[in-house]
């Protein structure tokens, strides 16, 4: 009880030393253990700095680029043919998209924020890319080719454009100062829906073909979580390569229905998902072929597309934020400080620029299924997420090897995602740890930033059309695509809602909030490990103006 008596003298004296005994041990062995507050993750075999031997890291990093792989594949479906592009120019975008990954990855691991996070196409440009389409699908052109050409030229130039918004906002520290307004009351939100705001890429996709998808997530659960119990070696290569291992057997056994004819009298959208050979990417793709700037042609700048853009990339740096933080906690690190943060969102930007000159689809934003594999495989290392470039800037020269790994059916990525998304948005829960979890002022913020994350988003798809048309249509084209896309973005009305209401409502109960744990990862000289997470490799410091520091 000495504490005690030194903080609340204004009490009354505390009962006599006999007494206390009595009721509180009974009490207390009714309870269970506790945990203190851990701000690293301590089971994880690798943390973000120790690298496994050579042959497993490439292999991780296969892993890396076959989970990242499922995106680009799903986003160039989606939006290429009804560009009016045909299978050939699927496989270009998809080319294009994967060396740009690559290329923004190994950027941010080197100089940007760090952390092992692979950045991968994101979905948040659909809605401005689709506004775009929109534009072109009435205007008389000499062949669908040519339509396509002029769609890529448009959103190129929109990217080129609106890459400098987040450039501007990120070399600029104003992206670092928005976080220091974050505590793990806004994080926990944020993260969550990081991965929960994805949901409609789990199971509804991998309902597309259940008979490929659901044996794939009962075999990724049972060989991964349960059969690496049996036998210590199995331990090792179950947990860390069970992921590669089901994709071949799933994959097997959907080309023996394919080949068997299972597939003869089926509806066209079950051909599409379930098939192997689809995607029709092996015939069209070519054998070798270097993405290079300006290839669709000029960019075109119309200013009525560029807002739209604006929209995507602040979405996309909301985004970015919510996963960097999940990549710290599970790769080992403490919490990205501002300036950390601030960087990686400037370097986005610069990425975002190099996408609209090589004229990639959409822009990239850190890729959620990646840091999800970061915790699946208990494996947090970067280098093997450089490493992981190298397989993406080869796969999108050689093409044809590319398209032999981008036709797997997307309901075996599907069920990837149930899995992957669901460690990260798990993830995020553990941030509650620093603040109080049984003050109902926080509660109250969690619950409404949480629902309202993905209550209103929600809202957004279901009103949205087809061709992009979202719920706010007033006449002003370039407003209607701004608010739809930040709005149909979860992690950003969580940003939005969380950071409004943990700011404005009793924002004195700094305890509770989970201030003092969160404040010395704010500043680079406020914690001992920052510096030794996140500063730039080599001595790349000493060429910098320190005001970048």
């Amino acid at each position: 009880m000495g504490e005690t008596e030194h903080h609340h003298h204004h009490h009354p004296p505390p009962p006599p030393v006999a007494a206390p005994p009595v009721a509180p041990p009974n009490l207390a062995l009714s309870r269970g253990p506790t945990w203190a507050p851990a701000e690293q993750l301590h089971q994880l075999q690798y943390c973000i700095h120790s690298n496994p031997s050579w042959p497993q890291a490439l292999l991780l990093a296969f892993q890396h680029y076959i989970v990242n792989l499922g995106t680009t594949v799903l986003i160039a479906s989606t939006i290429v043919p009804r560009m009016g592009g045909d299978h050939g120019d699927k496989a270009r975008v998809i080319q294009v998209l994967l060396f740009m990954s690559g290329i923004n990855t190994l950027l941010q691991t080197l100089i940007g924020s760090r952390l092992p996070t692979v950045m991968g196409a994101s979905f948040a440009y659909i809605l401005p890319v689709l506004s775009i389409i929109n534009d072109y699908t009435d205007e008389a052109f000499a062949s669908e080719h040519d339509r396509f050409v002029r769609g890529m030229r448009t959103i190129q130039g929109s990217m080129i454009v609106a890459s400098f918004l987040n450039i501007i906002i990120g070399y600029g520290r104003a992206w670092g100062e928005l976080t220091r307004l974050f505590t793990p009351i806004v994080v926990v939100p944020v993260v969550c829906l990081v991965g929960l705001g994805l949901f409609a890429r789990g199971f509804p996709l991998l309902g597309n073909c259940v008979e490929i998808g659901l044996p794939m997530l009962i075999l990724l659960i049972i060989s991964q979580q349960y059969m690496k119990r049996i036998h210590s070696r199995a331990h090792l290569i179950l947990e860390r390569f069970a992921l590669l291992l089901c994709i071949g057997i799933v994959w097997a056994f959907a080309a023996i229905l394919t080949v068997s004819g299972a597939y003869n009298n089926v509806k066209t959208a079950t051909k599409q998902s379930c098939r192997t050979d689809r995607s029709f990417l092996m015939s069209t793709a070519p054998w070798i072929k270097i993405p290079y700037p300006f290839q669709w042609g000029t960019p075109i700048f119309r200013a009525s597309h560029v807002f739209g853009m604006l929209g995507a990339a602040l979405v996309s740096s909301a985004e970015s934020t919510g996963t960097f933080f999940a990549a710290a906690r599970l790769s080992g690190a403490t919490a990205p400080p501002a300036h950390v943060l601030s960087r990686s969102i400037g370097l986005q930007g610069v990425g975002m620029l190099l996408e609209g000159l090589f004229g990639s689809l959409v822009g990239t934003t850190a890729s959620v299924e990646n840091v999800g594999l970061l915790g699946l495989t208990h494996i947090g290392s970067r280098r093997v997420v450089q490493i992981s470039t190298a397989f993406m800037i080869f796969f999108s020269i050689f093409g044809k090897f590319g398209a032999f790994f981008a036709s797997i059916p997307l309901p075996i990525f599907a069920a990837i995602y149930c899995i992957l998304l669901g460690i990260v948005a798990a993830s995020g829960i553990t941030f509650i740890q620093f603040a109080n979890s049984n003050s109902m002022r926080n509660i109250y913020v969690l619950g409404v930033s949480l629902f309202l994350g993905l209550s209103i988003p929600q809202y957004f798809t279901m009103n949205t059309t087809y061709d992009g048309h979202g719920p706010v249509r007033t006449n002003a084209g370039w407003f209607n695509d701004i608010l739809n896309t930040i709005f149909s973005s979860p992690a950003t009305v969580a940003i939005i809602v969380g950071t409004v209401l943990d700011n404005t409502l009793e924002a004195k109960h700094v305890d509770d909030r989970g201030v003092p744990w969160w404040k010395p990862f704010q500043h680079s000289k406020g914690d001992v490990r920052t510096e030794e997470f996140y500063s730039y490799p080599l001595r790349f410091n000493e060429y910098i103006p320190t005001r970048f520091l």
